[in-house]
Protein backbone atom coordinates (compact mmCIF):
# COMPACT_ATOMS: atom_id res chain seq x y z
CA UNK A 1 0.00 0.00 0.00
CA UNK A 2 1.48 3.32 -0.83
CA UNK A 3 2.41 5.48 1.88
CA UNK A 4 0.04 9.12 2.48
CA UNK A 5 1.51 12.51 2.12
CA UNK A 6 1.54 14.31 5.27
CA UNK A 7 2.10 18.54 3.91
CA UNK A 8 3.77 20.62 6.92
CA UNK A 9 4.53 23.83 6.40
CA UNK A 10 6.49 25.28 8.97
CA UNK A 11 9.23 27.77 10.07
CA UNK A 12 10.17 26.95 13.04
CA UNK A 13 13.15 24.33 13.19
CA UNK A 14 12.59 22.53 16.37
CA UNK A 15 8.59 21.70 15.30
CA UNK A 16 10.04 20.22 12.18
CA UNK A 17 12.28 18.17 13.90
CA UNK A 18 9.19 16.89 16.69
CA UNK A 19 7.51 16.25 13.65
CA UNK A 20 9.40 13.83 11.71
CA UNK A 21 9.94 12.34 14.44
CA UNK A 22 6.78 11.33 15.10
CA UNK A 23 5.75 10.90 11.66
CA UNK A 24 8.37 8.70 11.16
CA UNK A 25 7.09 6.09 13.68
CA UNK A 26 3.77 5.71 11.76
CA UNK A 27 5.05 3.71 8.58
CA UNK A 28 1.80 4.50 6.44
CA UNK A 29 2.80 8.36 6.06
CA UNK A 30 5.84 9.94 4.29
CA UNK A 31 5.77 13.66 5.58
CA UNK A 32 6.51 16.70 3.14
CA UNK A 33 8.04 19.81 4.98
CA UNK A 34 8.09 23.54 3.43
CA UNK A 35 10.27 25.77 6.31
CA UNK A 36 8.36 28.62 4.80
CA UNK A 37 5.32 29.94 2.48
CA UNK A 38 7.87 31.46 -0.38
CA UNK A 39 6.26 30.25 -3.91
CA UNK A 40 3.54 28.03 -1.53
CA UNK A 41 1.56 27.53 -5.03
CA UNK A 42 4.50 26.05 -7.24
CA UNK A 43 5.39 23.85 -4.16
CA UNK A 44 1.96 22.35 -4.20
CA UNK A 45 1.54 21.76 -7.25
CA UNK A 46 5.04 20.01 -7.85
CA UNK A 47 4.11 17.37 -4.98
CA UNK A 48 3.80 14.09 -6.64
CA UNK A 49 0.66 13.82 -4.88
CA UNK A 50 -2.44 15.49 -3.13
CA UNK A 51 -1.46 15.41 0.52
CA UNK A 52 -4.10 13.92 2.82
CA UNK A 53 -3.63 16.05 5.44
CA UNK A 54 -2.13 19.51 5.52
CA UNK A 55 -0.77 21.00 8.53
CA UNK A 56 -0.12 24.70 8.81
CA UNK A 57 1.47 26.78 10.93
CA UNK A 58 -0.45 30.22 11.34
CA UNK A 59 2.30 32.77 11.93
CA UNK A 60 4.78 31.58 9.07
CA UNK A 61 6.02 34.44 6.62
CA UNK A 62 5.73 35.43 3.60
CA UNK A 63 2.19 33.80 3.98
CA UNK A 64 0.36 33.27 6.62
CA UNK A 65 -1.87 30.21 7.52
CA UNK A 66 -5.01 32.02 6.70
CA UNK A 67 -3.85 32.78 3.00
CA UNK A 68 -2.65 29.71 2.39
CA UNK A 69 -5.98 27.76 3.18
CA UNK A 70 -7.40 30.39 0.96
CA UNK A 71 -5.44 29.32 -1.96
CA UNK A 72 -5.38 26.02 -1.00
CA UNK A 73 -9.40 26.02 -0.73
CA UNK A 74 -9.63 27.89 -4.39
CA UNK A 75 -8.21 25.31 -6.31
CA UNK A 76 -10.61 22.60 -7.04
CA UNK A 77 -8.40 19.51 -6.43
CA UNK A 78 -7.54 20.81 -2.69
CA UNK A 79 -11.32 21.83 -1.30
CA UNK A 80 -11.51 18.68 0.11
CA UNK A 81 -8.26 17.96 1.62
CA UNK A 82 -8.62 18.46 5.23
CA UNK A 83 -6.78 21.00 6.87
CA UNK A 84 -5.16 21.51 10.11
CA UNK A 85 -3.66 24.95 11.56
CA UNK A 86 -0.59 23.89 14.40
CA UNK A 87 -0.06 26.88 16.05
CA UNK A 88 0.52 28.14 19.71
CA UNK A 89 -1.37 30.61 19.32
CA UNK A 90 -4.74 29.12 21.22
CA UNK A 91 -6.69 32.29 22.26
CA UNK A 92 -10.46 31.99 21.85
CA UNK A 93 -10.90 34.37 19.37
CA UNK A 94 -7.68 33.24 17.28
CA UNK A 95 -9.75 29.63 17.47
CA UNK A 96 -12.94 31.20 16.27
CA UNK A 97 -11.55 32.72 13.18
CA UNK A 98 -9.31 29.31 12.46
CA UNK A 99 -13.33 27.90 12.72
CA UNK A 100 -14.85 30.75 10.37
CA UNK A 101 -12.80 30.52 7.50
CA UNK A 102 -12.78 26.76 7.34
CA UNK A 103 -9.93 25.22 9.05
CA UNK A 104 -10.48 20.81 9.86
CA UNK A 105 -9.38 21.69 12.85
CA UNK A 106 -6.33 23.11 15.45
CA UNK A 107 -3.82 20.81 17.46
CA UNK A 108 -1.90 23.46 19.86
CA UNK A 109 1.77 23.42 19.93
CA UNK A 110 3.46 21.65 21.22
CA UNK A 111 2.26 18.74 20.03
CA UNK A 112 1.18 15.89 22.25
CA UNK A 113 3.49 13.33 20.77
CA UNK A 114 1.34 10.78 21.92
CA UNK A 115 -1.76 11.83 20.70
CA UNK A 116 -0.63 13.14 17.62
CA UNK A 117 -1.41 9.74 15.19
CA UNK A 118 -4.85 9.83 17.17
CA UNK A 119 -5.86 13.80 16.24
CA UNK A 120 -5.15 12.94 12.67
CA UNK A 121 -6.77 9.78 12.66
CA UNK A 122 -9.80 11.60 13.75
CA UNK A 123 -9.15 14.72 10.99
CA UNK A 124 -9.22 11.82 8.09
CA UNK A 125 -12.62 10.32 9.41
CA UNK A 126 -13.89 13.57 8.44
CA UNK A 127 -14.15 14.98 12.40
CA UNK A 128 -13.89 18.73 13.21
CA UNK A 129 -11.08 18.16 15.61
CA UNK A 130 -9.95 21.23 17.94
CA UNK A 131 -7.14 20.45 20.43
CA UNK A 132 -6.10 23.72 22.52
CA UNK A 133 -5.49 22.51 25.67
CA UNK A 134 -1.45 21.03 26.11
CA UNK A 135 -1.58 19.77 29.16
Amino acid sequence: MPKQLILYVEDDTLSREIMALVIEDLPRYELVMFADSVDFQARVEALPVIPTVILLDIHVQPMNGFEMLEHLRSWPSYRDVPVVALTASVMNEEITRLRKVGFNGTIAKPIDQDLFHDHIMQVLAGKLVWIIDTH
